[in-house]
């Protein structure tokens, strides 16, 4: 019991001062409580108003996609229980990449739940460090996090099934070296019997200032291959049949929108094959930009 103990203290010790240096970086609305909301028969979205969270639910237990911040925990199971699901029937917990945003609340979600974590692989290296390993780390874009174990180390392409239910992984690297982006096939409530909609969960596709492409003087390329990464996920995404578009930020798909018109709509309102269109050739213009400028020297 004293061993159980001390390492409970530790881990709320890092917890509060992984907290503390976060605090001037969260957005108000990645904090913000919002009322979980059913999207398909299988998939309730439970996060914030911003930072996305997934429970995919099934017979034989369920999935919970992202932990959000180290803070996030606690809002994310308050969540899963009003919508009427026990918070320690999640059995396996995936993310979409491996920021503190979005893993930051891993290792608490796996003392809590004691689920099965599965990542993609780079990334999985990442939270097991804490963070630390982030080729964006000591730049200031990415705070640390309490470190978590990674049960499962995924690859481009695994699918990860659970009670008759499965998704599929897909490496999008770029934003991190294992960006993933999820996709599954689901019935959308009021829908034929029959139909089952292309959900799409982006992970990302963003660059901040301090994403380097290419090898400048004193400036290297953030890691090799990270431009050919971006091509390549573009190329993927725009490969994925979507008719069900959602991410890991709310704002990248207009959630909030589309939360207040569900009350008119139902669940078809998270139908928008365009909205994705749309979404991913801003982020391949802006990555092209970001490109240009750089080996323009600017």
């Amino acid at each position: 019991m004293r061993t159980f103990a001390f390492g409970r203290v530790a881990l709320l010790c890092v917890l509060f001062f992984a907290g503390a240096r976060l605090d001037a970086q969260v957005k108000p609305k990645w904090t913000a409580m919002l009322a979980p909301f059913q999207i398909a028969d299988d998939l309730y979205y439970v996060g914030s108003q911003d930072l996305a969270a997934y429970l995919v639910t099934t017979p034989e237990g369920n999935i919970l996609i992202n932990a959000n911040l180290p803070s996030s925990p606690k809002q994310i199971r308050a969540s899963v229980e009003k919508l009427g699901f026990r918070w320690k029937d999640t059995k396996i917990l995936l993310t979409g990449q491996a920021h503190f945003d979005h893993a930051g609340g891993f290792a608490e979600v796996l003392r809590e739940t004691h689920a099965k974590s599965m990542v993609m692989e780079y990334d999985a290296e990442v939270i097991r460090s804490g963070g630390e390993t982030d080729f964006l780390h000591g730049t200031g874009s990415v705070p640390t996090f309490p470190a978590a174990r990674v049960d499962r180390v995924l690859h481009d392409g695994d699918t990860v099934t659970l009670g008759g239910v499965t998704l599929t992984a897909h490496r999008t690297a770029g934003h991190t070296r294992g960006c993933t982006t999820w996709t599954m096939k689901a019935h959308l409530p009021g829908e034929s019997a029959g139909r089952l909609r292309d959900v799409v969960i982006v992970g990302g596709y963003t660059l901040w200032s301090d994403f380097r492409l290419v090898d400048a003087p004193g400036r290297p390329m953030s890691y090799p291959g990270i431009t050919e990464d971006f091509h390549r996920t573009f190329a993927v995404y725009r490969s994925l049949p979507c008719d069900v578009f959602l991410g890991d930020h709310g704002e990248h798909f207009g959630m909030l929108e589309k939360v207040a018109r569900m009350g008119g709509e139902g669940s078809e309102v998270w139908v928008d094959p365009q909205g994705y269109r749309d979404t991913i050739d801003g982020g391949e213009k802006a990555f092209e930009k970001q490109l240009a400028e750089q080996r323009a020297g600017r």
